[in-house]
């Protein structure tokens, strides 16, 4: 501990200690007169979980100091306080030291006096970017996607100190999550295009590296693929693949708090169940009127031109499926269910994001969402998490 202190001339000292080593910790911070010390003791130097916290002490203190560089040496102490310590340190931007040599006494396994050698030891959670995947894990698991990529891109910044196969894993992860704003934001095609491209590779490395998080999540993920390419075959009509994948994503932004924006997606769904209930029965499209059949009424079409508001479009196919026929559909029964619907929507209606100032609660969220329970409607699956 001395030459270290005397290596690194600090300007503060935190020592921590033992109950067994208060006493030399003290005699050592009052061999530096003129260096501010404190000592933070353990009441047990075999507990892991109390050394990460007296760690976790000593950098609130040495920032509190406002100290530039903060400089951890690791050489004494039991193995529970150093493993602990390190723990609570890595990541922090802190230097870690040691204090070894190669001359050692073979009865202490201790280095000779006057062979010792100061050892800077790099944080190995510079070397695997840990602070950064930490942070990509939390942006994926709240779906900020574009958030994610841009980490990733810090982690491949210094891609010569890569192997090939983390290079090859991050390059193509970075695509995936790309295809997930994509998808996010409805360019499904684009997120296929992207999926198919990089989920296999970087799939294959993890199962090579036998990581069982990232095989989980991208396996999960690869099996959602096929769900991806339904909603491209249909691209541009309004089908039952297509109000489950808003409904999935109403909920990833209601799962982070989100409720403007959810709300307006279920708007949106409320609107597309119906138009995709009269799709799967007849294959007519709302607002493509050449998909019509000979001898519909004119009033519908004039009225398929015209009709602006959630309530005209209910209308609208309730009426033509009436005319085609077809009784107790998916899309009628939520007509009938206007007089319930009607206040919930006047909520979304005073919202900020539509025409009010009220902000939106999960409340107003959860009430929309049983409609379609109500209804049968299921979302599309979640993407998986880490």
């Amino acid at each position: 501990m001395l030459e270290s202190v005397v290596e690194h001339d600090p300007d503060d000292l935190i020592l921590i200690a033992s109950q067994q080593t208060l006493e030399v910790a003290a005699q050592v911070g009052g061999s530096f007169s003129e260096i501010r010390s404190h000592v933070l003791s353990l009441d047990d130097a075999e507990s892991l979980d109390e050394a990460f916290r007296v760690g976790r002490e000593a950098l609130r203190l040495a920032r509190a100091w406002d100290s530039r560089t903060i400089v951890a040496d690791i050489t004494g102490g039991t193995k529970p306080m150093v493993a602990g310590v390190t723990l609570a340190l890595s990541g922090q931007g802190v230097v870690f030291s040691y204090v070894g040599g190669k001359a050692r006494d073979p009865s202490t396994g201790r280095v000779v006096a006057g062979q010792e050698r100061i050892r800077i030891l790099a944080d190995p959670t510079e070397r695997y970017r840990l602070v950064e995947l930490r942070a990509f894990r939390a942006a994926w698991n709240c779906w900020r996607m574009s958030t994610a990529a841009q980490l990733l891109r810090f982690v491949l910044r210094n891609e010569e100190e890569l192997s090939p196969a983390e290079r090859r894993f991050y390059r193509s992860l970075e695509v995936v999550v790309r295809g997930l704003d994509a998808w996010d934001r409805f360019h499904h095609r684009r997120a296929l295009e992207s999926l198919e491209k990089a989920l296999p590779v970087a799939l294959a490395v993890a199962e090579a590296w036998r990581h069982g998080a990232k095989v989980r999540v991208l396996g999960g993920l690869e099996e959602q693929l096929p769900f991806l390419r339904r909603l491209v075959e249909k691209e541009g009509k309004p089908t039952e693949n297509l109000l489950k994948d808003l409904l999935a994503n109403a909920e990833r932004r209601a799962e982070t708090g989100r409720y403007d924006d959810a709300l307006a997606r279920l708007y949106r769904a409320l609107e597309l169940l119906a138009e995709a209930d009269l799709y799967h029965r007849s294959g007519i499209v709302l607002k493509a009127p050449e998909t019509w059949p000979d001898g519909v009424p004119e009033g519908y079409r004039q009225r398929a031109a015209t009709a602006l508001g959630l309530k005209q479009t209910l209308d609208l196919v309730f009426d033509l499926q009436l005319w085609l026929g077809l009784e107790n559909t998916r899309a009628q029964r939520l007509r009938g269910m206007w007089s319930e619907l009607e206040p919930l929507l006047r909520k979304r209606h005073e919202s900020i994001l539509a025409h009010g100032t009220r902000p939106v609660e999960r409340s107003d969220y959860q009430a929309i969402s049983e409609i379609f329970q109500k209804l049968g409607v299921e979302k599309a699956s979640p993407w998986p998490k880490w």
